[in-house]
């Protein structure tokens, strides 16, 4: 299991005590494989990139336009965190239903 977030953010580090077996892969200094991020753009859309960060505030509009894909590769955080895989399934964000979720694959 793999979560995709960083390493200061709250929710990530809440994952990471609720799942102390998972992997912290900080997308910041290591980024996220492309595989990877091709299979949550095709679950989660444009929910994946985070619009509400600081990251994407100091965007300038004709950078807002690019695709998400390249968004992403180009600003890792500005991924909405955290991503979560478990073996084939992708989940997106922290929740109690989440945690259920992923608790039930393990």
């Amino acid at each position: 299991m793999i979560i995709y977030g960083l390493k200061n953010c709250d929710t990530c580090r809440k994952v990471m005590k609720a799942l102390p077996e998972a992997t912290l892969c900080d997308v910041r200094v290591d980024g996220v494989p492309e595989t990877v991020l091709e299979a949550a753009l095709e679950q989660f859309g444009d929910a994946l990139v985070n619009t509400r960060s600081t990251t994407w505030r100091g965007l300038d509009e004709e950078q807002r336009k690019k695709a998400p894909l390249a968004l992403l590769k180009e600003h890792p955080t500005l991924m909405k965190r955290p991503l979560i895989a478990v073996d084939k399934y992708l989940f997106l964000s922290w929740s109690s239903e989440i945690e259920g979720k992923v608790k039930a694959l393990l």
